[in-house]
């Protein structure tokens, strides 16, 4: 029995509960997963080129967001 055989025969058992599990699995090892949009394409090459904003600390990240530890992330959505 080949491989891809054995795989087919595999997934006949499994139960959908844990189907999520290996259909993530088979995605990221296809490369058919999450394909990222413009915007967060943009993002990753502006760190890869060394942009962005680093921050040693949580507290560091809502100072710049204007956020105080008591804020809730609904303030983010505020307008």
């Amino acid at each position: 029995m080949s491989n891809k055989e054995r795989a087919i025969q595999l997934l006949d058992v499994i139960d959908e509960e844990r189907m999520v599990y290996v259909v993530g699995i088979l995605e990221n090892l296809t490369g058919f997963g999450e394909i990222p949009n413009n915007e967060t394409i943009a993002a990753m090459k502006e760190l890869e080129n060394g942009g962005g904003e680093c921050f040693d600390t949580l507290d560091e990240l809502w100072k710049s967001l204007e956020l105080t530890r008591t804020g809730t992330h609904s303030d983010l959505f505020r307008q």
